[in-house]
Formats: structure tokens, sequence, C-alpha cells
């Protein structure tokens, strides 16, 4: 771990504890590239003037990323968090002075059993960005695996599907891809499968999702850089039916981009 190119001390890391006020990025390491790197690097960018009103030095964000990652075997995963420790709870007003902490950890084994879901009201604070505050998110997941569920599902206030704690989800109905219309990030694997599913001719549609409505023959999918592309079996108790010909195609299309050089 390593705050601007150097070890961070525990008081700077307080602030993570203490402030949780920042944004960051997940990637996935992988022969010296990640997938969609640009996109990661953009999202960063906007991020960081949405929650700094500052303009984010990507070139020295991706050096304090080459660097980190010189020192890792890939295959790992590589988290990029960009916070002000100086910015308190009273004052958080200041002008601030983002730093950059980046970590690394080895990527887990790739899960591709199919997941069974439960759905729970919940919106994430400002769902566009991809902010640390994960506390609600982490909270109805643990819930959701204490019910004896893999993960979570959220609804918002209109019973619309919106996302889970830490992926986009995406439907196959009769053909074509939905994603939910409800506020929610917008995933960078997700954006990636929209370039992939145009190159295959799959229709993608982003309309309202209501459990209560969907489609008798319905599949599911979440996505993120983590998991990649993992099936849903179920929502609350409510077998899915199964696209494996659509997802292999997607996943084996997915594992094909190249990734970017750091």
């Amino acid at each position: 771990m390593e705050l601007d190119g150097v070890p961070p001390t525990a008081d700077d890391l307080a602030a993570l504890a203490l402030v949780n006020y920042g944004h960051f990025t997940t990637v996935r390491l992988e022969q010296g590239g990640v997938r969609g790197l640009g996109l990661h690097l953009d999202r960063l960018a906007r991020d960081c003037a949405v929650l700094f009103n500052v303009q984010l030095d990507i070139d020295r964000v991706r050096g304090l990323a080459r660097r980190a990652a010189a020192q890792v075997n890939p295959p790992a995963m590589l988290r990029i968090t960009v916070f002000d420790p100086d910015l308190s709870v009273v004052h958080p007003a200041a002008e601030a002075e983002p730093r950059v902490l980046i970590n690394v950890r080895p990527a887990p084994a790739a899960a591709s059993s199919p997941l069974r879901l439960r759905a729970a009201a919940h919106r994430r604070d400002l769902p566009q960005v991809k902010h640390v505050g994960l506390f609600g998110a982490v909270r109805e997941r643990r819930l959701a695996q204490r019910a004896g569920f893999d993960d979570v599902l959220f609804v918002d206030s209109d019973g619309q599907v919106s996302e889970g704690a830490t992926w986009n989800v995406g439907f196959v109905v009769g053909g074509e891809v939905w994603w939910p219309a409800a506020d929610c990030l917008p995933g960078i694997t997700a954006r990636l499968l929209d370039r992939l599913l145009a190159q295959i001719d799959v229709p993608v549609r982003r309309v309202p999702i209501r459990l209560d409505s969907l489609p008798a023959a319905c599949a599911a999918f979440v996505t993120s850089a983590g998991v990649g592309i993992r099936p849903v079996a179920a929502i609350d108790g409510r077998e899915l039916t199964a696209e494996p010909a659509l997802l292999d195609r997607l996943r084996a299309g997915y594992e094909a981009i190249p990734p970017e050089p750091l």
C-alpha cells in the first residue's frame, strides 16, 4: 500500500475511517495491463471533480498505479483511492488537495456458480459516484448473506431495480439485454459489455425494471471488474431461466478484450 508513492502513516489512513470522504476504482491487473483502463481513469477524473472540485492529474495516477503493479505478479486486484487526509468532518468545505492511495491484493479465484440474490430497499448516496461510503451497501450484503443468500440486489423507493452492493445487474429478456433505468453507478465492465453487445448485434435497452413485473422467461447476470460476468440463479426465491449460450459468448468476448498497458 502506497500513498503518493510512499508507505502511508496511521494518521494518513485515519481520515478514511473517521471522515470517510473520497472515491475509488478497482481494476483487475492482467499481463501488465487493465481492461477498460481509460474508462477507469476517466471515472476517477470525473468523480474527483464532483467530490473535490479539483482536476485530477491522471498521468500521475497512472504512474503511481504502474509503480505498484510492478511489485506484484498478476492477476491481482489494484484499488486506486482518492481522498484528502486533511479534510475534517467539522470543515469539509476547505480547499481540497486530494492524494492517491494505491493498494494491491491477489485476485480471487474466478467464481462462476450462479448467485442467489435477496432484494432490499436501498439507494446508495450519490449513486453515480464510486465513493468510499460503503456502510449501507455492506450492511445490506451482510444481512442478505446471514439470511442464506449469496448477495443483495437493491431496489429504490419506487420499486425499481438499480444495482448490487458492488456490481451492476443486467437482465436477458427475449434475446435483448436490459439494464436498469434507476439511478446506479455506471460500471466499467457494463460499459465494456455494451460495446461487445453492439458488435454481436444483441439489442440493449435501459428500462425501468420491477421484480414483480419481470417476464416469466427471464435471465440475469451481474458484472464488475472483480467478478467479470456471473449468472443469477434466483431473486428472492424466484428461479430464473438460464441463458448459457449468450452468457458464454459475453464472457468469452469480455475475456478477449486486450488489457490496456498501465
